[in-house]
């Protein structure tokens, strides 16, 4: 049994652990994971976050994971499990229901968290620039480019008059309600009709398509949120069965094959958070650490689906691409 099974195996029931290095006795402090989702796409950038703050999985750290699988009633039951076995830091993500619960379960052990709204708003941390408290964290702020997705749709799409919203409120509440009142705004100036629907499973995204389609929307904005990427590839095969133009937040859904993505670089937020949780564990406090926010917004394009959409993308929207799918 190697160590980190042997870790694994005690379920990391103290936050330090002895260790034989070398002849010489170290510690191995224990990180707990507390993920919403099953998604574990991510994880590898929060590792080398870890790894720049001087730590390294297995050599003198030890990461207990538990997954929700996306039953967000189940992560209470988790985070006070984390609690119990008296991890050194709990890290959140996959939804912001994740950082809830953590939060819930102990005003003491130190928790990051990576999320996409705006933590402020949401009332998990008391400014992005001193949280406060014992939580701290990234986020990429996935509900504010709702607007700029629109102006894409609309550069892109002929004639746009009905555009829908595809959210996820279960999941990610304050997210879902941020994209819906900014599409709203953004659109009802450009006299655009909106049309929101919800999906809170996998059933839910085929009903939501069909009410989509039932509206005659002519193009979709898919709200950041990581429950969606879980079913990247049912979205991206039921933009391009109904010909619906969508725009994404994350990268993952043009390099599926879906028409274009803006937004923030998740894997770096997932990295800063390693960083994070790596200065903790060296004994900076949650409370003193700025939440991190995006320093750039990428654009991505799949011109095999523009093609297939019969659509155009116009020269001066091709000449700000961060990168063009052929």
């Amino acid at each position: 049994m190697t160590r980190r099974e042997f870790i694994t195996l005690l379920g990391g029931a103290a936050a330090m652990w002895p260790l034989a290095a070398r002849g010489q006795q170290q510690t191995m402090s224990v990180i707990g994971l507390l993920n919403g989702q099953s998604s574990t796409s991510l994880l590898p950038a929060f590792r080398q976050g870890l790894s720049e703050a001087g730590f390294d999985e297995g050599r003198n750290v030890s990461i207990v994971y538990r997954s929700a699988e996306g039953e967000v009633e189940r992560l209470p039951a988790l985070a006070a499990e984390l609690v119990r076995l008296r991890v050194a830091v709990i890290t959140a993500v996959g939804g912001e229901n994740s950082v809830r619960s953590a939060k819930a379960a102990t005003a003491t052990i130190p928790i990051v968290f990576v999320g996409g709204g705006d933590p402020v708003e949401s009332g998990i941390v008391a400014s992005l620039s001193r949280p406060g408290g014992n939580v701290t964290g990234a986020t990429f702020l996935s509900s504010m480019t709702a607007a700029k997705q629109i102006g894409l749709l609309r550069d892109m799409v002929p004639k746009l008059a009905t555009i829908g919203v595809l959210v996820n409120p279960l999941n990610a509440p304050s997210v879902a309600s941020a994209v819906t009142t900014d599409v709203q705004n953004s659109a009802q100036a450009a006299r655009i009709k909106v049309v929101v629907v919800e999906a809170n499973n996998e059933r839910d995204i085929d009903a939501a398509f069909a009410r989509l389609i039932e509206q005659r929307v002519d193009a979709l904005v898919m709200a950041g949120i990581v429950f969606f990427n879980r079913y990247v590839d049912r979205v991206v095969a039921l933009t391009a069965q109904h010909r619906i133009p969508a725009t994404f937040t994350s990268r993952v859904f043009p390099e599926a094959g879906g028409l274009m993505s803006y937004g923030a670089d998740n894997r770096d937020a997932y990295r800063q958070a390693g960083v994070y949780v790596g200065r903790i564990l060296k004994g900076d406090k949650p409370a003193d650490l700025p939440v991190m926010q995006p320093t750039k917004f990428t654009l991505v394009i799949n011109m095999k689906t523009v093609k297939a959409l019969g659509l155009a993308v116009p020269p001066g929207l091709l000449a700000i691409a961060d990168e063009v799918i052929e």
